[in-house]
């Protein structure tokens, strides 16, 4: 009795053991971070003003979303990394670990509420519907039934051409979808009107207009892996701090001349 008394204790003592050695696997994302001192950060690149590269800065990486991930990773302490991806898997390789978080004008709608963590919002925008200056038939999103749209395939403003019947153009990024429009290729854009109007206003294209808004609001988030709520806390931390020191207003009116993050 005794014998097995003392099998059954030193059975309890390496299970004991082995449980505490094997417990530095379940280290959090923001922990590796704060270790690491680099956070991973997943972006287009392709989608201007937001995340792109300036040829006059010798092809940076720059944009909003850009300098508002920066000015997130200082106040938490640690170096930005940015890796891109094209928008459509963009998703898959947050999924894939290959960065911590995407930064990319993410909008929160239920469906990316269940599938991963969130952020509050820093972008407040609402969606646009774009033509050929040319175009005289689209003035509204009742217009685009039964015509193509160019879009990225997993945004949000895809989904509302979608759903106002328009038949979808997939594309890698909005500076594929204007040159698309310019070429007839297909009839219409949906997109954010930040992006839109920063386009028109900075290249005075007159080949594309603005013809009407889609009536919907929309709120940019940073997205996350559906386990890692913490990393989520401590982005709306900075964010937070960020918003009452006016750094992201600062940000905000470099690129837009207004406030756009609340």
């Amino acid at each position: 009795m005794k014998r097995t008394l003392g099998f059954a204790a030193a059975l309890l003592t390496l299970t004991s053991l082995l449980a505490a050695c094997g417990g530095g696997g379940d280290q959090s994302t923001l922990d590796k971070v704060k270790a690491d001192g680099v956070i991973k950060i997943g972006t287009e690149g392709t989608y201007a003003p937001f995340t792109f590269h300036d040829s006059k800065q010798g092809n940076k990486l720059v944009g909003y979303d850009v300098e508002v991930a920066e000015a997130v990773a200082k106040k938490m302490g640690v170096k930005p990394t940015f890796v891109e991806a094209p928008f459509d898997s963009i998703f898959a390789g947050l999924a894939a670990k290959r960065f911590d978080v995407v930064a990319n004008q993410v909008t929160r709608n239920p469906e990316r509420e269940k599938l991963y963590a969130l952020s509050e919002p820093y972008t407040v925008s609402e969606g646009v519907i774009v033509t050929k200056a040319d175009n005289t038939k689209v003035k509204s999103l009742q217009d685009i039934k039964g015509l193509k749209s160019a879009q990225s395939a997993a945004s949000n403003w895809a989904q509302v051409a979608k759903d106002a019947g328009a038949e979808l153009e997939p594309v890698e990024g909005f500076t594929q979808a204007i040159l698309l429009v310019k070429q007839g290729r297909v009839d219409v854009i949906v997109n954010d009107n930040l992006a839109v109007l920063d386009y028109l206003n900075t290249t005075g294209d007159k080949s594309v207009k603005i013809v009407g808004k889609t009536g919907d609001k929309a709120e940019q988030v940073f997205a996350f892996r559906k386990g890692d709520s913490e990393m989520a806390k401590a982005f709306n931390k900075a964010l937070d701090e960020l918003r009452a020191d006016g750094t992201l207003a600062k940000i905000a009116e470099k690129y837009f001349q207004q406030d756009v993050s609340k």
